[in-house]
């Protein structure tokens, strides 16, 4: 490919009415990722000099969502031309190539577009490149006439086919990529002479053949050009991703036990050699070592762990976690902004916020970092090799110098020193008989009452 700026034109400015929805439709999440984020993303990779998010009036939150990438208003939002039309003040000047895409549709790759920008730029030096598409079942999708020589020659609405045209298979996707020289010529002449009264974005095709323009397609595999118009859409989408997202995880040298009960984000990051059991979820933000086991029933959410790590089972992992080598972060164990230095342990039945866990420190069964008085949060720190026993609450801010044990049950208000011991309970007291005497005499109690 030849060294021609590139811009991306991000069409995002549909109201998403089948959505029943508040929220603009882009900004609905598919594996953690708003579907614009994702289109965002494939962009990115070519590293366009210019990309243009097309959005309708009041949509503050998706210019929020885009930034810092510039957006234009669609003011009335008469069809798809209107909406490139509306990126013409950002694209003044401009004479590369422009490839325009949807902000619904999050699934397209970087490779496909790649593809379409090596078409607009071939021999043929079409004016237009069109992404198509053979889906199991062609329905009313738009269909690709080829002319005698493999070029585009028209775009057919299923409505205006004729039977010849709807037997065809190749079918529009709605992506297209434009010789900027030409684009807003092109796009400045379509009409709108049609039952809605829009401009469509398709038209283009028909002008720049009628001026002796070559036009070509490029084939995608269907399951890249999936729009989402409704929440049901939306969670098919959801399913390919993660179809995709746990390939590749298997194909980086992660063992997945279960695939299909593992959730991922777009962003999950698995070292070599990661075992993740059934049940896990990956929130946003998650990078994981290699020779980490994730057990069953994790849920994990902007959290780092380091190589060798044990996980789980029913661990949650919340933002600001760093686990270090080695760590072992057992059942029922809740750890949130915390870092867990290597070979600690925390194996059950126990909360660590807001704080440290020094390395090889052993912290025991339903301990808990008081770290919220109501207004603010304090941080506990537990030295290097510090044994916490069961049942412990350190009410923070506080401190457990390294090598110190504090006793089962303590609840720790003072800095502790390092190798000491700390037992904050009141004496156990026994009193023999004093079980039977009470039964006996609430017995007595309920047989006069009867």
């Amino acid at each position: 490919m030849t060294n021609r700026p590139l811009a991306c034109v991000i069409l995002a400015a549909g109201k998403g009415t089948r959505m029943k929805s508040d929220m603009p439709k882009v900004l609905h999440r598919v594996a953690g990722r708003p579907m614009v984020g994702h289109v965002l993303a494939a962009v990115q990779a070519l590293e366009p000099d210019r990309v243009v998010v097309v959005v309708g009036p009041g949509m503050e939150q998706v210019a929020s969502a885009v930034a810092p990438f510039p957006t234009a208003v669609q003011t009335e939002q008469l069809g798809t031309a209107d909406a490139v039309r509306a990126s013409f003040g950002l694209l003044e000047g401009f004479t590369g190539d422009v490839i325009v895409l949807y902000g619904d549709t999050p699934l397209v790759s970087p490779d496909t577009l790649r593809a379409m920008v090596a078409a607009r730029r071939g021999a043929e030096d079409p004016a237009v490149v069109v992404l198509g598409m053979r889906p199991d079942e062609p329905g009313a999708y738009g269909r690709l006439i080829l002319d005698g020589r493999g070029g585009l020659e028209k775009i057919v609405e299923y409505l205006d086919a004729s039977a010849e045209e709807r037997a065809v298979t190749l079918c529009n996707a709605g992506l297209m990529a434009f010789d900027g020289a030409r684009m807003f010529d092109l796009i400045g002449r379509i009409g709108s002479d049609n039952a809605k009264g829009e401009f469509y974005l398709t038209d283009a095709v028909q002008i720049a053949r009628a001026s002796g323009m070559a036009c070509a397609v490029v084939e995608a595999d269907p399951s890249e050009v999936v729009g989402v118009n409704s929440r049901a859409e939306l969670a098919e989408v959801e399913k390919l991703l993660q179809r995709r997202l746990r390939r590749a995880a298997m194909d980086g040298g992660a063992t997945l036990i279960d695939p299909d009960s593992v959730f991922f984000s777009a962003d999950t990051r698995l070292g070599r050699d990661v075992v993740v059991g059934p049940g896990v979820v990956f929130g946003a933000g998650v990078t994981v070592g290699d020779r980490v086991e994730i057990k069953p029933f994790c849920h994990l959410e902007q959290v780092t762990i380091d190589a060798g790590a044990q996980i789980g089972p029913y661990a949650r992992l919340r933002p600001g976690a760093r686990i270090g080598a080695d760590v072992h972060i057992g059942n029922f164990v809740e750890v949130k902004n915390a870092v867990v230095e290597p070979g600690a342990k925390i194996n059950h039945l126990t909360y660590v916020g807001d704080a440290r866990v020094g390395a090889k420190a052993n912290i025991g069964a339903g301990t808990i970092t008081c770290n919220y008085d109501g207004f603010s949060k304090s941080h506990t720190d537990i030295g290097a090799g510090a044994f916490i026993g069961s049942n412990t609450a350190l009410v923070a801010p506080v401190s457990v110098g390294d090598g110190a044990i504090v006793g089962a049950g303590s609840v720790v208000t003072a800095n502790v020193e390092a190798n000491a011991l700390v037992v904050s309970r009141a004496r156990q007291q026994s009193y023999p008989g004093w079980a039977t005497r009470f039964r006996e005499g609430k017995q007595k109690e309920k047989a006069k009452k009867a």
